[in-house]
């Protein structure tokens, strides 16, 4: 799809069929929205008109920033570098703990003040110098046709691109989707069918087929998180159940981070993860062979710090998403005993570190 500077913000969708009484079927996600004119899906950014289902949030966003590439999290992608990231508004999942409710549950317009054409971001990034552009705050699968134009513009660019996503997809749009992505990082929430519709109002087992397909059928970098929720996901017995899964269908090379809860939307009578718990469930995923494990949204340099998995050497140290040591060698194998690291390394690493900074992409699309 090749969208005019001038574009519209509403455009036609690839992934939807009419049915019998009238309504149309969007075939994007598993929720499988059936719409009669003028309803919208879950999602809020897809809805029907004249018949079709149409994307209502082309070419606007909820904001521009460039992140060091670790917060999105993603430690084995070119570490140290900026990634210009941006969401949209929406998603196709209600979880009551979201951390990000204020873009991905708005129904506001304002939320999506910034308009931004595909080729506009592409020239912002390169203009910012960064590696790569992220789709992220909100499910990127849910804007697929902007994602996948941007996307489009940034290879032409020279430019990487990375997905943050639940993973939440059908099969055909699956497919076009992560055919345009470099990298991605698969939000893991939970490990039963029960979590997933208690707190997501959405089934496990889609996103487990995503994870399974971006490993054995792409050639993008695929790193997951998991949230733990006290009382809610964060059992030894899941846990060793999960990383399990991990090793044996996705395989020990695939980095899986940690991440601390903090009591926010519908949870806010929830305390806050224990750092305990983050360590204990990284020593898990350890002692089941998942060779690179992280804790998140704490300050814990040991579960930062990236080691070999053949003979434990500190690779690289990070405080926060700040490199402060680096002993890989320029070709990705750790300088003690040459064994590759997994992960997509080229050269020295980026010093961009733990700067945060909000941009206007009308600012540099000159």
């Amino acid at each position: 799809m090749s969208i005019d500077p001038a574009f519209e913000s509403t455009v036609p969708t690839r992934h939807w069929h009419g049915l019998q009484d009238g309504r149309a079927q969007c075939d994007l996600c598993p929720r499988l929205c059936k719409l009669r004119e003028g309803q919208r899906g879950l999602c809020f950014v897809r809805s029907c008109r004249n018949g079709e289902v149409v994307l209502n949030t082309y070419g606007r966003s909820s904001g521009f920033c460039v992140d060091p590439i670790e917060k999105k999290p993603l430690n084995h992608f070119h570490p140290g570098t900026p990634v210009l990231s941006f969401g949209t508004a929406g998603c196709n999942l209600a979880c009551r703990f979201c951390q990000n409710w204020d873009i991905s549950k708005s129904r506001e317009i304002d939320t999506l003040s910034h308009r931004a054409s595909p080729a506009g971001i592409a020239r912002a990034a390169r203009k910012l110098d960064c590696k790569s552009v992220a789709f992220t705050y909100n499910d990127p699968v849910i804007f697929l046709e902007y994602a996948v134009d941007v996307a489009r513009a940034c290879h032409e660019s020279g430019l990487l691109t990375v997905a943050v996503t639940a993973g939440e997809i059908c099969p055909t749009p699956r497919e076009e989707f992560f055919a345009h992505m470099d990298a991605v990082n698969v939000d893991l929430k939970g490990f039963t069918d029960e979590f997933y519709r208690k707190l997501c109002a959405g089934p496990l087992q889609p996103v487990l087929e995503t994870l399974e397909y971006l490993v054995r059928e792409t050639d993008a970098w695929v790193e997951v998180t998991n949230l733990l929720i006290p009382g809610e996901n964060d059992s030894e017995a899941e846990i060793d159940e999960l990383t399990g899964w991990i090793v044996e269908r996705l395989g020990p090379d695939v980095p899986l981070h940690f991440s601390a809860f903090h009591p926010d939307y519908k949870m806010m009578d929830t305390p806050p993860t224990p750092v305990s718990t983050l360590r204990r469930s990284r020593d898990i995923a350890l002692r089941n062979g998942v060779h690179h494990a992280y804790t998140g949204n704490v300050h814990d340099v040991e579960g930062d710090t990236t080691r070999c998995h053949a003979c434990a050497a500190e690779l690289i140290r990070r405080d926060w998403y700040e490199l402060v040591d680096w002993k890989l060698s320029d070709d990705g194998t750790c300088s003690r005993c040459g064994v590759p690291c997994a992960g997509r390394f080229s050269g020295p690493p980026g010093s961009w570190g733990r700067k945060r900074l909000p941009v206007r992409i009308a600012d540099y699309d000159t």
